[in-house]
C-alpha cells in the first residue's frame, strides 16, 4: 500500500458537553425516583472524563467507582455487568488486575448510530439500582441500549 492510499486517521465522535450534562440530569431524576444518591461520571469515547456529579451525601468512594465504570464501559463498548461472565474465563481473568476495570453493574457505553461516543458510570445504589438509572437516562435521551 502506498503512502498516498493509506488511510491515516479515522473520525472519532464524542459525546457533547450538552449531552453529558443532560445525562447527569436524567440520572439524578432516575436515582431520586429509585431512591438512592448517586455519583455520575460521563467519559468521551477514549475514557477521558467529560462530566461528573456527586450528590452531597453520596459516599466519597462512589466518585472513583462511577468514573471507573464509565471508563470500563467506554473501553470495550459493553456494559460493566457483562464483565463478570468474561472474567470467569481463566484466559481473561488476568484483566482483574487492571486497576480501572470494574465488573459491577452501572456502567454503559453511550452509543449513537452504532458507534460508542462515550461511557456512563453510576455508583451509589445497589448494582441493580445503578444499572436501572443508567438505562433510564440513556433511553430518555434516545441513546441506544445494548441488547440482552
Amino acid at each position: 500500500m502506498s503512502p498516498d492510499t493509506l488511510r491515516k486517521s479515522a473520525p472519532a465522535s464524542s459525546v457533547t458537553q450538552a449531552a453529558a450534562a443532560a445525562l447527569i440530569a436524567a440520572v439524578r431524576t432516575a436515582a431520586a425516583r429509585i431512591g438512592f444518591t448517586p455519583a455520575i461520571a460521563v467519559t468521551d469515547q477514549g475514557g477521558h472524563l467529560k462530566a461528573f456529579d456527586r450528590a452531597d451525601d453520596a459516599p466519597f468512594l462512589t466518585a472513583e467507582v462511577a468514573f471507573d465504570k464509565a471508563w470500563t464501559a467506554a473501553s470495550f463498548h459493553i456494559p460493566t455487568h457483562t464483565w463478570n461472565d468474561y472474567l470467569a474465563n481463566p484466559r481473561v481473568a488476568p484483566l482483574t488486575g487492571h486497576p480501572r476495570l470494574t465488573a459491577v453493574g452501572g456502567g454503559y457505553p453511550i452509543t449513537e448510530n452504532g458507534r460508542c461516543i462515550g461511557g456512563l458510570g453510576i455508583s451509589g445504589g445497589s448494582y441493580e439500582q445503578d444499572q436501572q438509572a443508567a438505562e433510564e437516562a440513556l433511553a430518555a435521551l434516545g441513546f441506544e441500549l445494548p441488547g440482552p
